[in-house]
């Protein structure tokens, strides 16, 4: 089983996956691997790029609170986060840092998963398909699987560690890029969802290589048996993983591809 995360891992840039990576997966296919996507988007927001690829099979999605069959394109399982919970983590979460407000997003629950967001939370990056809104009280009159935040002037890892704090044995706290730190229902993790595709799909961790970039896919590569973190990863996943590719923009999915599944030139 290969096990990839989709920004700053499989996709380049520009949020493609390239025609070198797409071979060394086809390559890969060829000689008995299958390849399993392991993302914090959810599930309607990474659809095109499993289209894209022609993707078919199980995808775990949204930090693993989601189980997607992206050949049916149907929602297996989707887990919810407690809009009342969200808030108070967020409000603990500013009183620990005493440093302003932060910048909010959510994502609304299966099976529409907009992202709906602040106009400052914005600001760092506009991704297509983000609804703007003006007050924080819009983002919780409906449903919703996760809440990010960022803030102007305290460094992510900051947040994430008083996030952590604030929702300690209440939610999930993890930091999936810059400006991403994602609050998760209680024991939602990139393993939990890889767990329960290898129940369906029937393959263990020693069967595993996983691909990651951020500290989100920590539990990723600590439930395969082999982890490579991107060049372009950040420190505490290079600091855990069995090797290091090139990054992400230099095709490091495929350089590592490569290597294992080459045809053997005969005798």
């Amino acid at each position: 089983m290969v096990a990839t995360d989709l920004d700053g891992t499989l996709l380049r840039g520009d949020l493609t996956v390239s025609p070198r990576t797409r071979a060394a997966l086809a390559a890969a296919s060829r000689a008995g691997a299958r390849h399993l996507v392991v993302t914090g988007r959810a599930a309607a927001s990474c659809r095109e790029f499993l289209v894209a690829i022609g993707y078919r099979g199980l995808a775990v999605c949204g930090q693993g609170a989601q189980l997607y069959d992206a050949t049916a394109d149907r929602l297996l399982l989707s887990a919810a986060l407690d809009r009342d919970l969200a808030r108070s983590v967020v409000e603990r979460t500013e009183q620990a840092l005493g440093a302003g407000p932060l910048e909010l997003a959510v994502v609304t629950a299966a099976p529409e998963n907009r992202f709906v967001v602040t106009p400052g939370f914005a600001e760092l990056r506009r991704r297509p398909g983000w609804h703007a809104i003006v007050g924080r009280e819009a983002l919780w009159a409906e449903p919703i699987e996760k809440v990010l935040m960022r803030h102007r002037e305290v460094a992510d890892d900051a947040v994430a560690a008083a996030a952590a704090w604030a929702g300690a044995g209440e939610v999930s706290v993890t930091l999936s890029e810059k400006g991403m730190i994602e609050v998760l229902p209680e024991g939602v993790s990139k393993a939990v969802g890889l767990g329960l595709a290898a129940e369906r799909m029937g393959f263990a961790p020693a069967d595993t290589i996983a691909f990651g970039d951020m500290p989100n896919d920590i539990p990723l590569l600590d439930w395969a048996g082999y982890g490579v973190a991107m060049g372009n990863a950040h420190p505490d996943l290079i600091a855990l993983a069995d090797e290091v590719a090139p990054r992400n923009d230099e095709d490091g999915v495929a350089v590592v591809l490569e290597r294992l599944f080459a045809p053997v030139a005969p005798a």
